[in-house]
C-alpha cells in the first residue's frame, strides 16, 4: 500500500462513522431499537452491511428503515471514496 493511501482501519472507521451519522440524522437515537453497521475492507474491497430496527417508522412520514439502511450504506461508500480522493 502506498504511504499516502488510508489504512484499512481508517477506511473501516470512516465508513462506519458515515453510516451511523446518516442513520442518526434521520432518527432520534431513542427511537432506534437496534442498529448494526458491519464494515469490512479487505484486498481493496469494501463491504458495508446495515441493519436497522426502528419500531413504527414504516407507518410514519418519510423513508422507512430499509431505505435509511440503504442510504447509510451508500453514505459509507461515498465517504470512503472521498477518503481515497483526498
Amino acid at each position: 500500500m502506498p504511504a499516502d493511501e488510508p489504512t484499512d482501519e481508517a477506511v473501516v472507521q470512516t465508513a462506519s462513522d458515515a453510516a451511523e451519522g446518516l442513520i442518526f440524522s434521520r432518527y432520534k437515537q431513542s427511537n432506534v431499537r437496534d442498529c448494526d453497521v458491519t464494515v469490512a475492507f479487505e484486498d481493496g474491497v469494501l463491504e458495508v452491511d446495515v441493519y436497522l430496527n426502528v419500531p413504527g417508522a414504516e407507518e410514519g412520514p418519510g423513508p422507512g428503515p430499509d431505505q435509511v439502511a440503504d442510504a447509510a450504506a451508500r453514505a459509507a461508500r461515498d465517504a470512503v471514496d472521498d477518503l481515497f480522493e483526498a
